[in-house]
């Protein structure tokens, strides 16, 4: 029969969801992301847990377990020293679930689609043909000739065997 987890293996608590924000900021790191996408993107990590018990203690275990990866406080951990942390981890099951709810999540945010330059999906500000579609200032100009080859046709096949085949 299996048991319930006791509810302090569950709670989660200021301390878990800094760690997350910090896991989070080390894991997908972008200078040009204020803490907002970060922050919001734990929020939400925490709320989708509280659905199930399962995934509720993993991530509450999980979290746990940075700190004493970290020999203290995970949050207090510098970046390179955190990015140690989370390579130390990275098979974890409870770290494959943070990368999988957390990417869709993170990059979702429309902060962050404006930090990154995305305009967003085309289609409900019709389509790129009309927007822009040539607007990239990153590829070179390309080069437009007109073709000055002979200007008679030379066959490469015989077209009635061709035909035949």
């Amino acid at each position: 029969m299996a048991t319930q987890p006791n509810i302090d293996e569950t709670s989660l608590d200021a301390q878990d969801r800094a760690n997350l924000v910090k896991l989070l900021r080390t894991a997908y790191p972008h200078a040009q992301f204020p803490d907002g996408p970060y922050e919001r993107t734990a929020d939400k990590i925490l709320e989708q847990v509280h659905e199930s018990v399962w995934h509720c203690t993993l991530l509450s275990s999980g979290l746990r377990t940075l700190d004493a990866a970290a020999g203290g406080s995970f949050g207090d951990l510098d970046d390179t020293a955190a990015a140690g942390v989370l390579t130390r981890i990275a098979d974890a099951e409870f770290f494959v679930f943070i990368r999988g709810v957390a990417v869709p999540i993170l990059y979702d945010d429309h902060e962050v689609w404006a930090a990154l330059g995305y305009e967003g999906e085309s289609f409900s500000q019709g389509g790129y043909l009309n927007r822009g579609f040539d607007d990239l200032d990153w590829l070179p100009d390309p080069r437009i000739e007109e073709y000055d080859a002979p200007g008679e046709f030379t066959e490469v096949a015989d077209q009635d065997r061709l035909k035949e085949s």
